[in-house]
Parts: C-alpha cells; sequence; structure tokens
C-alpha cells in the first residue's frame, strides 16, 4: 500500500500529505492513460503541475483517500461542453453567464478571467464559481455572438 494522506483544506482544495508530513496544498489529480482502465494510472500533481505522486492503481491505495481520489476524478470528468453564450457577461467581475449546454441551459458565475483557460488553438476551459468546468472545443465554431464573447479571452 502507498502511504500518504489527503484532505480537504477550509477552501475545499485538496491537500496532499506525503510520508515525511510534507504538505501540498491545491493539488490535482489527473487519470494519466489508459482511459479504458479508470483506476489505473493516476497522478497527483501539484499547483504548478509538477507530479508529486503516480499511481499504478487505486487498488494499491487506503480508504479514506482512495474515496477522495475517486470524488476528485468523478468532479474533474464532468466537462459540459458550452453550445453557445446567451447573454452578454458583463467585463466586471465576478461575471454571471447564461449558456446552452449539451445538458441543457444553465447560468453559471464566472469569479475573474483566470479561470478561462486556452488549452490549444481555439480550445476552451472555463471554471466557475463552484468548480464546475465547461468546455468549448472550439471558440471559432461557435455563433458569432459566442464568438464575441470569448474574443477578449483570445
Amino acid at each position: 500500500m502507498i502511504n500518504f494522506k489527503l484532505e480537504r483544506d477550509n477552501f475545499g482544495q485538496l491537500v496532499f500529505i506525503d510520508a515525511e508530513s510534507k504538505r501540498f496544498a491545491g493539488v490535482d489529480v489527473l487519470r494519466a492513460f489508459p482511459l479504458t482502465e479508470p483506476t489505473k494510472s493516476i497522478s497527483i500533481v501539484d499547483n504548478e503541475g509538477r507530479e508529486i505522486l503516480f499511481i499504478v492503481s487505486l487498488h494499491d491505495v487506503l480508504q479514506p483517500e482512495r474515496r477522495l481520489l475517486e470524488e476528485e476524478l468523478a468532479h474533474r470528468e464532468f466537462f459540459p461542453v458550452i453550445l453557445r453564450v446567451i447573454n452578454k457577461p458583463s467585463d466586471s467581475e465576478p461575471a454571471e453567464w447564461h449558456v446552452q449546454t449539451d445538458r441543457g441551459i444553465t447560468t453559471f458565475q464566472l469569479e475573474n478571467a483566470d479561470h478561462v483557460h486556452r488549452l490549444r488553438g481555439n480550445h476552451f476551459t472555463i471554471q466557475d464559481s463552484l468548480g464546475i468546468r465547461y468546455l468549448i472545443p472550439d471558440v471559432a465554431k461557435l455563433d458569432i455572438h459566442s464568438r464575441n464573447v470569448m474574443e477578449r479571452f483570445l
């Protein structure tokens, strides 16, 4: 079994504690490869994206850490796809976004522009105030109004 601890801080962020009791706040849990084997190849990275621990199999992790890892992975993998932006979000922060997604129409708060991430090309993710990540696979394929809203993030 792998010797480490996980807990959530007062802000709901995941904190990794290694075998020497060194703490890493705000870590991310990532599924590496292959995605077809969801209990294998898990990486825990610090808040700068550097790997702290690679887990070959979740079966090597004791509870409650395994439960926290599974919760975090499930949360990360929920990515509603934004099909269009319905309103004109304010340039002031926080801004309310009213969008149509592949799962229906929803409204969310964007705390600040730092929560809009360009991944590659015209591919973006937006993280709302609740931590839900939305996906825009290609800004160029959005309608003109939605492209105009996203223009400030290009």
